[in-house]
């Protein structure tokens, strides 16, 4: 069994703008020694929040990016077979081809597991999973242990990790997956936030430029059709492409004249309507 934790407050990051209502969330998972399930569109945060409280709380980050067609054991542990073949065919090896366990290569949940201080689990993406591999791995950060078959051993946590899943919200999560977790959504920053977080990554930014720049940041994710809507992160770059144009004037986004769309829109499809709304814009 895992002791438990000691508990240090998050109050947010450097570069990472917190409201009251997720902070609360944070922490009292952090409590509980509950997983924290946040959801949200793209571009909204939810990977850069367990940078964040790593950072904050000076805990190591390991990150499991699930796949579709990822087994729950590649999460635990993998067996180098291969490996072993080898050297039990070549002899060349300084490990001992009879020892199975110098053989086997802990995945990111066993490294957190085994790590010899507390770390913040990052799962991102969940609902690439099926439906098995959300719950099994919900039963393994429940019990915190698991089996090496190969070795008949069994692995518990030496510490608990702070478990932070994320979800795009691409594929509904069962029941009992939703059950063993705390939630949280987190929606597309409003203008008012937004400007908090500009604010963040640019303290000297020029008002004018924030303004004019945040109103048709959000004039381009409302046209119509956009299959990939731009997000925080496509504004913080956007933001420094305008600022690096010594030729550029705020004015310009006034009149409807968007330089670097291709900062904001990562899709053809996109890009081209953007580009006709804009030129558009400025025939009139």
């Amino acid at each position: 069994m895992t002791e438990p934790q000691k508990i240090v407050p998050f109050s947010g990051a450097d570069k990472y703008v917190l409201d009251e209502e997720l902070a609360a969330i944070v922490n009292i998972s952090m409590a509980l020694e509950m997983p924290l399930l946040l959801k949200g569109e793209p571009g909204t945060g939810k990977t850069m929040l367990a940078h964040a409280i790593a950072g904050a709380l000076n805990m190591p980050l390991m990150v499991l990016n699930v796949k579709s067609s990822m087994k729950l054991v590649e999460a635990l542990y993998q067996y180098d077979t291969l490996t072993r073949l080898n050297d039990s065919r070549f002899g060349d090896s300084t490990r001992d081809v009879s020892d199975i366990e110098a053989y086997i290569k802990m995945g990111k949940i066993g490294q957190s597991f085994t790590a010899d201080e507390r770390v913040v689990l990052l799962i991102d993406e969940i609902d690439k999973a099926d439906t098995d591999f959300q719950d099994d791995m919900l039963d393994v950060l429940d019990q915190m242990e698991f089996d090496i078959i190969e070795i008949d051993k069994t692995i518990q946590a030496r510490h608990r990790p702070v478990i932070i899943i994320t979800s795009n919200a691409k594929k509904d999560l069962s029941d009992p997956f939703l059950g063993r977790c705390n939630f949280h959504h987190i929606a597309f920053p409003d203008p008012k936030m937004m400007r908090r977080i500009i604010k963040v990554h640019f303290p000297e930014i020029d008002t004018t430029l924030m303004e004019n720049a945040i109103d048709t940041f959000y004039r381009m994710r409302d046209l119509d059709a956009i299959e990939k809507r731009p997000a925080t992160r496509e504004l913080i770059n956007w933001i420094r492409a305008l600022r690096l144009d010594p030729d550029f004037k705020p004015r310009q986004l006034a009149k409807g004249d968007v330089p670097y769309l291709g900062v904001l829109f990562k899709k053809s499809g996109d890009y081209q309507k953007a580009a006709t709304t804009t030129r558009r814009r400025r025939l009139f």
